[in-house]
């Protein structure tokens, strides 16, 4: 089982559709506070169905509280548009923890700074970055893939 992280979601629409995302790959969900919206949002709620409460969520009030309770450091893997090394070169495991940011501003540097493992999507220099709901979905389809394939 994946663990996704989302640290300070702001758009309620991609956590639904994360938090649907998580149900269908059977993959656990981990919010880190502060949101930008409130978890019973009439759109996260829609974006996430009536699957929602199949979700295996928690959530965390800081960096600090969800970090304490990770066995493996190691086996976090932290996305940035600015990171050097592609997802695709990455081997992954089950039970390893991708962490997304924020919409607005992806991960403060404080925290990808208490990580060593930083990931990046190849894309065209024509974009930023990803909307946050596809890039979970490439790196769970290639984590999960990768997984399967040891089995």
């Amino acid at each position: 089982m994946l663990n996704i992280v989302l640290v300070e979601p702001e758009i309620p629409n991609n956590t639904g559709n994360i938090g649907r995302l998580c149900v269908g790959t059977e993959s656990r969900l981990h919010l880190i506070h502060p949101f930008g919206f409130v978890i019973n949002d009439k759109n996260l709620k829609r974006s996430g169905l009536d699957y929602w409460v199949h979700l295996d969520v928690t959530e965390y009030q800081n960096v600090a509280e969800w970090k304490a309770q990770i066995p493996d450091l190691s086996r976090v893997f932290l996305t940035s548009s600015h990171a050097e090394k592609s997802y695709l070169e990455t081997e992954f495991q089950d039970g390893d923890w991708l962490v997304f940011g924020k919409e607005s501003k992806g991960l403060s540097e404080a925290v990808l700074n208490e990580f060593p493992n930083h990931l990046t999507i190849p894309m065209s220099p024509l974009i930023r970055s990803f909307n946050i709901a596809n890039s979970v979905a490439f790196i769970i389809g290639e984590a999960k893939r990768q997984i399967a394939v040891k089995l």
